[in-house]
């Protein structure tokens, strides 16, 4: 059997995209990748919000933590996904071993307004994670158990 695949989802806060990212990779695909996320900044917390549209697709990120990159210096990463695509916001930058591969998303947590448009830029950014990198890494998956 070949050995499962560890991808870190990386960018600044840790709070929501790549909370989000690496709740979907647990979920649908992780039987083969072992998920991480992780923050240069991070926020010290996971959005309430990102929590609660997960919690739609029967995804518990409740207890996930919002870290910094530092915590997981000692995995050796396959591959790592930057999440990040604010412009406010600096991407970081992966200095280390594994692939690096930029995807990015907008921060549902610079949503402004009412209670149900915040939610549904959440469940869009959610979507779109899923839509995009699930689709990405099962190639990568598939080819991996060719």
């Amino acid at each position: 059997m070949t050995k499962k695949l560890n991808v870190l989802f990386l960018c600044t806060g840790n709070s929501c995209r790549s909370q989000m990212a690496e709740g979907l990779t647990q979920y649908y695909l992780g039987d083969f990748i072992n998920a991480y996320s992780a923050g240069t900044q991070p926020a010290g917390y996971v959005h309430p919000l990102a929590i609660q549209v997960m919690a739609e697709l029967e995804i518990d990120i409740s207890h996930n933590q919002s870290k910094p990159v530092q915590a997981l210096r000692e995995i050796p990463f396959d591959l790592v996904i930057t999440v990040c695509d604010d412009a406010a916001e600096t991407c970081p930058v992966w200095l280390r071993e594994g692939t690096v591969v930029h995807m990015g998303f907008v921060d549902p947590a610079q949503a402004q307004g009412p209670l149900d448009v915040r939610m549904n830029i959440f469940r869009e950014v959610r979507d779109q994670i899923r839509e995009q990198i699930l689709t990405y890494l099962t190639n990568i998956v598939q080819h991996e158990h060719a």
